[in-house]
């Protein structure tokens, strides 16, 4: 009998000194769902001068996921996203099947803000079995906090 693959939990942040202002992104990737002690398969960030905030949340999402294939997980399963972004989780949970219904306007008619991204995003979750999970931020989610460590690092780094 084959062994069911866990799959993965993907915790992001992103922010900014500022906003716009320098800015940075941070993902960690685990093996396994909650109910399995994880492993950590990879962490990365990165750093952007003239950033916005909500730019930095979608940038660590879409950065882990494009990440995955060079890992080796081009069907990695259920993956299963935390963010503290509400814009990232009821953006691409939610809003997002209005914009595209509304050729990428706003439901006041006004062009859709970061579309470059979400249509990266959009893409990306269709290759993909994905949750999306919102957690509080700085409320001691261990995964949360070390992504925004190294976020805050990543804008550091730019100074």
């Amino acid at each position: 009998m084959e062994k069911e693959n866990p799959g993965l939990r993907i915790y992001t942040d992103g922010g900014c000194s500022g906003n716009p202002g320098p800015g940075g992104w941070a993902y960690v990737i685990l093996a396994g769902d909650s109910a399995s002690p994880p492993a950590l398969i990879a962490e990365k960030w990165g750093a952007q001068a003239g950033a916005t905030n909500n730019r930095m949340e979608l940038t660590a999402v879409i950065s882990a996921l494009e990440a995955l294939p060079a890992l080796g997980m081009e069907d990695p399963g259920r993956i299963t996203v935390y963010t503290d972004s509400q814009y990232v989780q009821k953006g691409i949970s939610q809003w997002i099947h209005t914009w595209k219904r509304n050729n990428w306007r706003t439901s006041g008619k006004a062009p859709v803000k970061n579309q470059d991204l979400w249509q990266r995003l959009d893409r990306l979750t269709g290759r993909y079995s994905l949750t999306w999970a919102w957690v509080r931020g700085h409320a001691g989610n261990e995964m949360n906090e070390r992504c925004d460590r190294m976020t805050q690092e990543a804008i550091r780094s730019l100074r």
